[in-house]
């Protein structure tokens, strides 16, 4: 059986749970399309945006409840649930493997999964029957640091477990639909994404740990840094030199790219 990749997925808006689109409709196909190329992964690792604690925390919890972690939203939302098994086991080995690698990570055996983690596997694994398991980020300490976290859950993946980080290519709020059709990308969000998928292929790896001082809009893009953090993990889970392809490309609002990549 192949070695399970790791992943970057920009998981979009909350409104995506009402309202279909692009990066559903990938989400959507993208389970099966895995499961046919790599097999049905035994567990689910997935780092998001939206849980943020100042040093290295896994999800250990048995049983998952759904976090509505969004506000002011249309009450429907709000009765979306995704209750996968938890996954305490890999959560040990995943704290053993940072520990190995000199991060010494929490454990929270009650926590469940915000929806940077539910809602786009709502979409990949509707029948929520793979266990899954979260850990957090850490923005202040930036790319570096998330690219070390993954490195050191890579051997993960030879165990048959999916690494997924999830957060956005861009992320800015304040800038969505300004001047614009609903989904017509802004000029300074395709350019950052276009000089990241360039610095990805071309491995500038130095480039884009600091990123802020190399592409182009670079702040503009990620006014704050937790939704650009994952896309890290996910590449230092993939491994040196991983293969990677970009494997989904949208907007939302102009200002918000939908990215996703896969690694190794």
């Amino acid at each position: 059986m192949p070695m399970q990749p790791s992943l970057f997925i920009s998981h979009g808006s909350p409104m995506m749970l009402v309202q279909d689109g692009e990066l559903r409709q990938f989400l959507g196909s993208l389970g099966d399309s895995l499961n046919a190329a790599f097999g049905r992964p035994d567990a689910i690792l997935i780092a998001s945006a939206h849980w943020m604690t100042p040093r290295p925390v896994v999800g250990a919890a048995a049983a998952l409840e759904t976090i509505h972690d969004f506000y002011g939203f249309p009450d429907a939302m709000y009765e979306f649930t995704y209750c996968p098994p938890g996954a305490p086991d890999l959560a040990e080995r995943a704290g053993a493997a940072l520990a190995g690698a000199g991060i010494e990570p929490e454990r929270d055996a009650t926590r469940g999964l915000d929806h940077g983690a539910w809602m786009p596997l709502r979409y990949m694994y509707p029948d929520a029957d793979i266990p899954v398991a979260q850990v957090s980020v850490q923005p202040h300490l930036g790319p570096a640091h998330h690219l070390a976290l993954g490195a050191a859950l890579e051997a993960l993946r030879a165990a048959n477990i999916l690494v997924i980080g999830s957060g956005n290519l861009t992320h800015n709020l304040g800038e969505m639909g300004r001047g614009r059709g609903d989904d017509a990308p802004a000029p300074w969000a395709v350019e950052f994404a276009e000089w990241v998928k360039a610095a990805l292929d071309e491995g500038r790896l130095a480039e884009l740990v600091n990123y802020l001082h190399h592409a182009p809009g670079g702040r503009r893009a990620h006014p704050t840094d937790e939704h650009f953090l994952p896309l890290f993990l996910a590449m230092g889970a993939g491994g040196a030199g991983a293969a990677v392809e970009r494997i989904h490309n949208s907007y939302t609002g102009g200002a918000v790219c939908n990215d996703c990549y896969r690694f190794g």
